[in-house]
């Protein structure tokens, strides 16, 4: 057994914690004790405040290539989506490995210490399959290992090219031609891998098909996502084609429950919100990528009220930074709606670890207790940006003023994979500057 001495650490309440005591046994916390004063002399000492590990809910891993590259000019979110498209028309196992690695230690950098990749990359070019036909996802998964983060490999069915299009070139490496094709190649994914479902969008999966994808999830109480109303274009879509939105598509295909994760949920009517609250679904917001791709603002404190849960992603990864992602939440509402406090700290804290933990099917992770998961992160307060940070207001300043350049250790089960900042196994600038060149 190893012991840790916290500083500060939060332990799920409205303050932080001081000289908490973290004993670790394996890959679990065993013991948790605070008020603990001095230090004892056995237990390594921890300065800056400890948190549970960071959940990032929503990765495409190879869009990391893009930073930078798709600011240029005006447009959308669908010319970007060409210029994603055009990415990967050029991956390969060995280029996706490279680049996966690369970007998931940045992620470990940040904090993150489990991630759902929401996987849709599929096949070779034109569709055609690879000898193992989850090469890429058996790369992506390898690569998370190779930076020491827990992963989730969310699978996406993905079948047209839109409302009653078919596939383009690209999308063809997307697609397993049917969901039941979907079905037996997720059944064929190692059964060491932790794998969610996911139905891409109703743009690219029909009704009947969604119902495939739900089904499926159901009998394995995995997690299921979905992309949802991320645009106006795709809501006006959903109902010329089904009479609905896409969460009521969804709703009516069986796909919501608490297992359910919709992700941006940007554009929601009432109803949609009732619904996703009444299931006590999930809503993983990207705000980072959703204001990179000027999609909007999403109605966070409606559906936090209506009884849906919050969980964060960096989807495209425009920015890798799960403490931004969590004030972007707040202050973004802010803009919209010129009322500020309408998410707390910890409220975006419980988003960002045991919510977000939850929602990628890890629930024994994202908390400090007794029997959880050991996935630690700890935030210096030392630094340029929260230098003078007071013990009773760290929560907040941590939230509000921190950033991913604070993370000073990270351990994911019971194994420290960031140390004083820096990863213990990947030279991260490096890999990723040859991944993208």
């Amino acid at each position: 057994m190893t012991s840790y001495w916290c500083e500060l650490a939060w332990l799920g309440g409205a303050r932080a914690e001081p000289g908490v005591l973290i004993s670790v046994e394996g890959e679990r916390i065993a013991a948790v004790e605070a008020g603990v004063s001095p230090p004892p002399g056995d237990a390594e000492r921890l300065a800056g405040l400890t948190l549970p590990g960071l959940a990032n809910a929503h990765s495409h891993a190879f869009q990391r290539a893009l930073r930078g590259r798709t600011q240029g000019g005006s447009g959308s979110f669908w010319t970007w989506r060409e210029q994603m498209y055009a990415l990967a028309g050029k991956i390969d196992p060995d280029s996706y490995l490279a680049l996966a690695r690369a970007t998931f230690g940045e992620m470990a950098l940040a904090g993150v210490t489990v991630v759902g990749e929401f996987h849709y990359l599929h096949h070779g070019p034109g569709g055609v399959p690879y000898e193992d036909p989850n090469a890429m996802g058996g790369a992506v998964v390898q690569a998370a290992a190779d930076a020491g983060v827990r992963i989730t490999l969310i699978d996406a069915c993905y079948l047209r090219g839109g409302f009653g299009a078919a596939l383009d070139q690209i999308q063809m490496r997307f697609s397993d031609g049917d969901a039941e094709s979907w079905v037996r190649r997720v059944d064929s994914i190692d059964k060491r891998v932790r794998v969610g479902a996911a139905v891409h969008s109703v743009r690219a999966v029909d009704p009947a098909s969604a119902g495939v994808v739900a089904s499926w999830a159901a009998s394995r109480s995995a997690p299921l996502h979905a992309h949802v109303s991320e645009q106006t274009a795709e809501n006006e879509g959903s109902l010329a084609a089904h009479g609905r939105s896409p969460t009521g598509v969804l709703a009516e295909a069986g796909a919501l429950s608490e297992r359910f994760t919709a992700v941006h949920a940007t554009h929601m009517t009432e109803v949609d919100v009732r619904l996703l609250g009444d299931a006590g679904a999930t809503c993983c917001l990207c705000p980072t990528t959703e204001r990179d791709l000027a999609d909007g603002i999403g109605p966070a404190r409606r559906l936090r009220d209506a009884g849906a849960r919050l969980s964060l992603g960096s989807d495209s990864h425009a920015v890798i930074d799960l403490l931004e992602e969590a004030r972007a939440v707040e202050l973004d509402e802010r803009l919209a709606t010129r009322t500020r406090g309408s998410h707390s700290a910890t409220q975006m804290l419980s988003a960002l670890t045991s919510d977000g933990y939850r929602c990628l099917g890890w629930e024994d992770g994202g908390r400090i207790e007794p029997g959880a998961l050991a996935d630690l992160v700890t935030v210096g307060l030392d630094g340029v940006r929260l230098a003078g940070t007071d013990a009773s207001h760290a929560l907040e300043s941590v939230v509000f003023a921190g950033a991913a350049g604070d993370v000073r250790h990270v351990m994911v089960g019971g194994r420290f994979i960031v140390r004083d900042g820096a990863h213990v196994d990947l030279d991260v600038p490096r890999e990723l500057a040859a991944a993208i060149s």
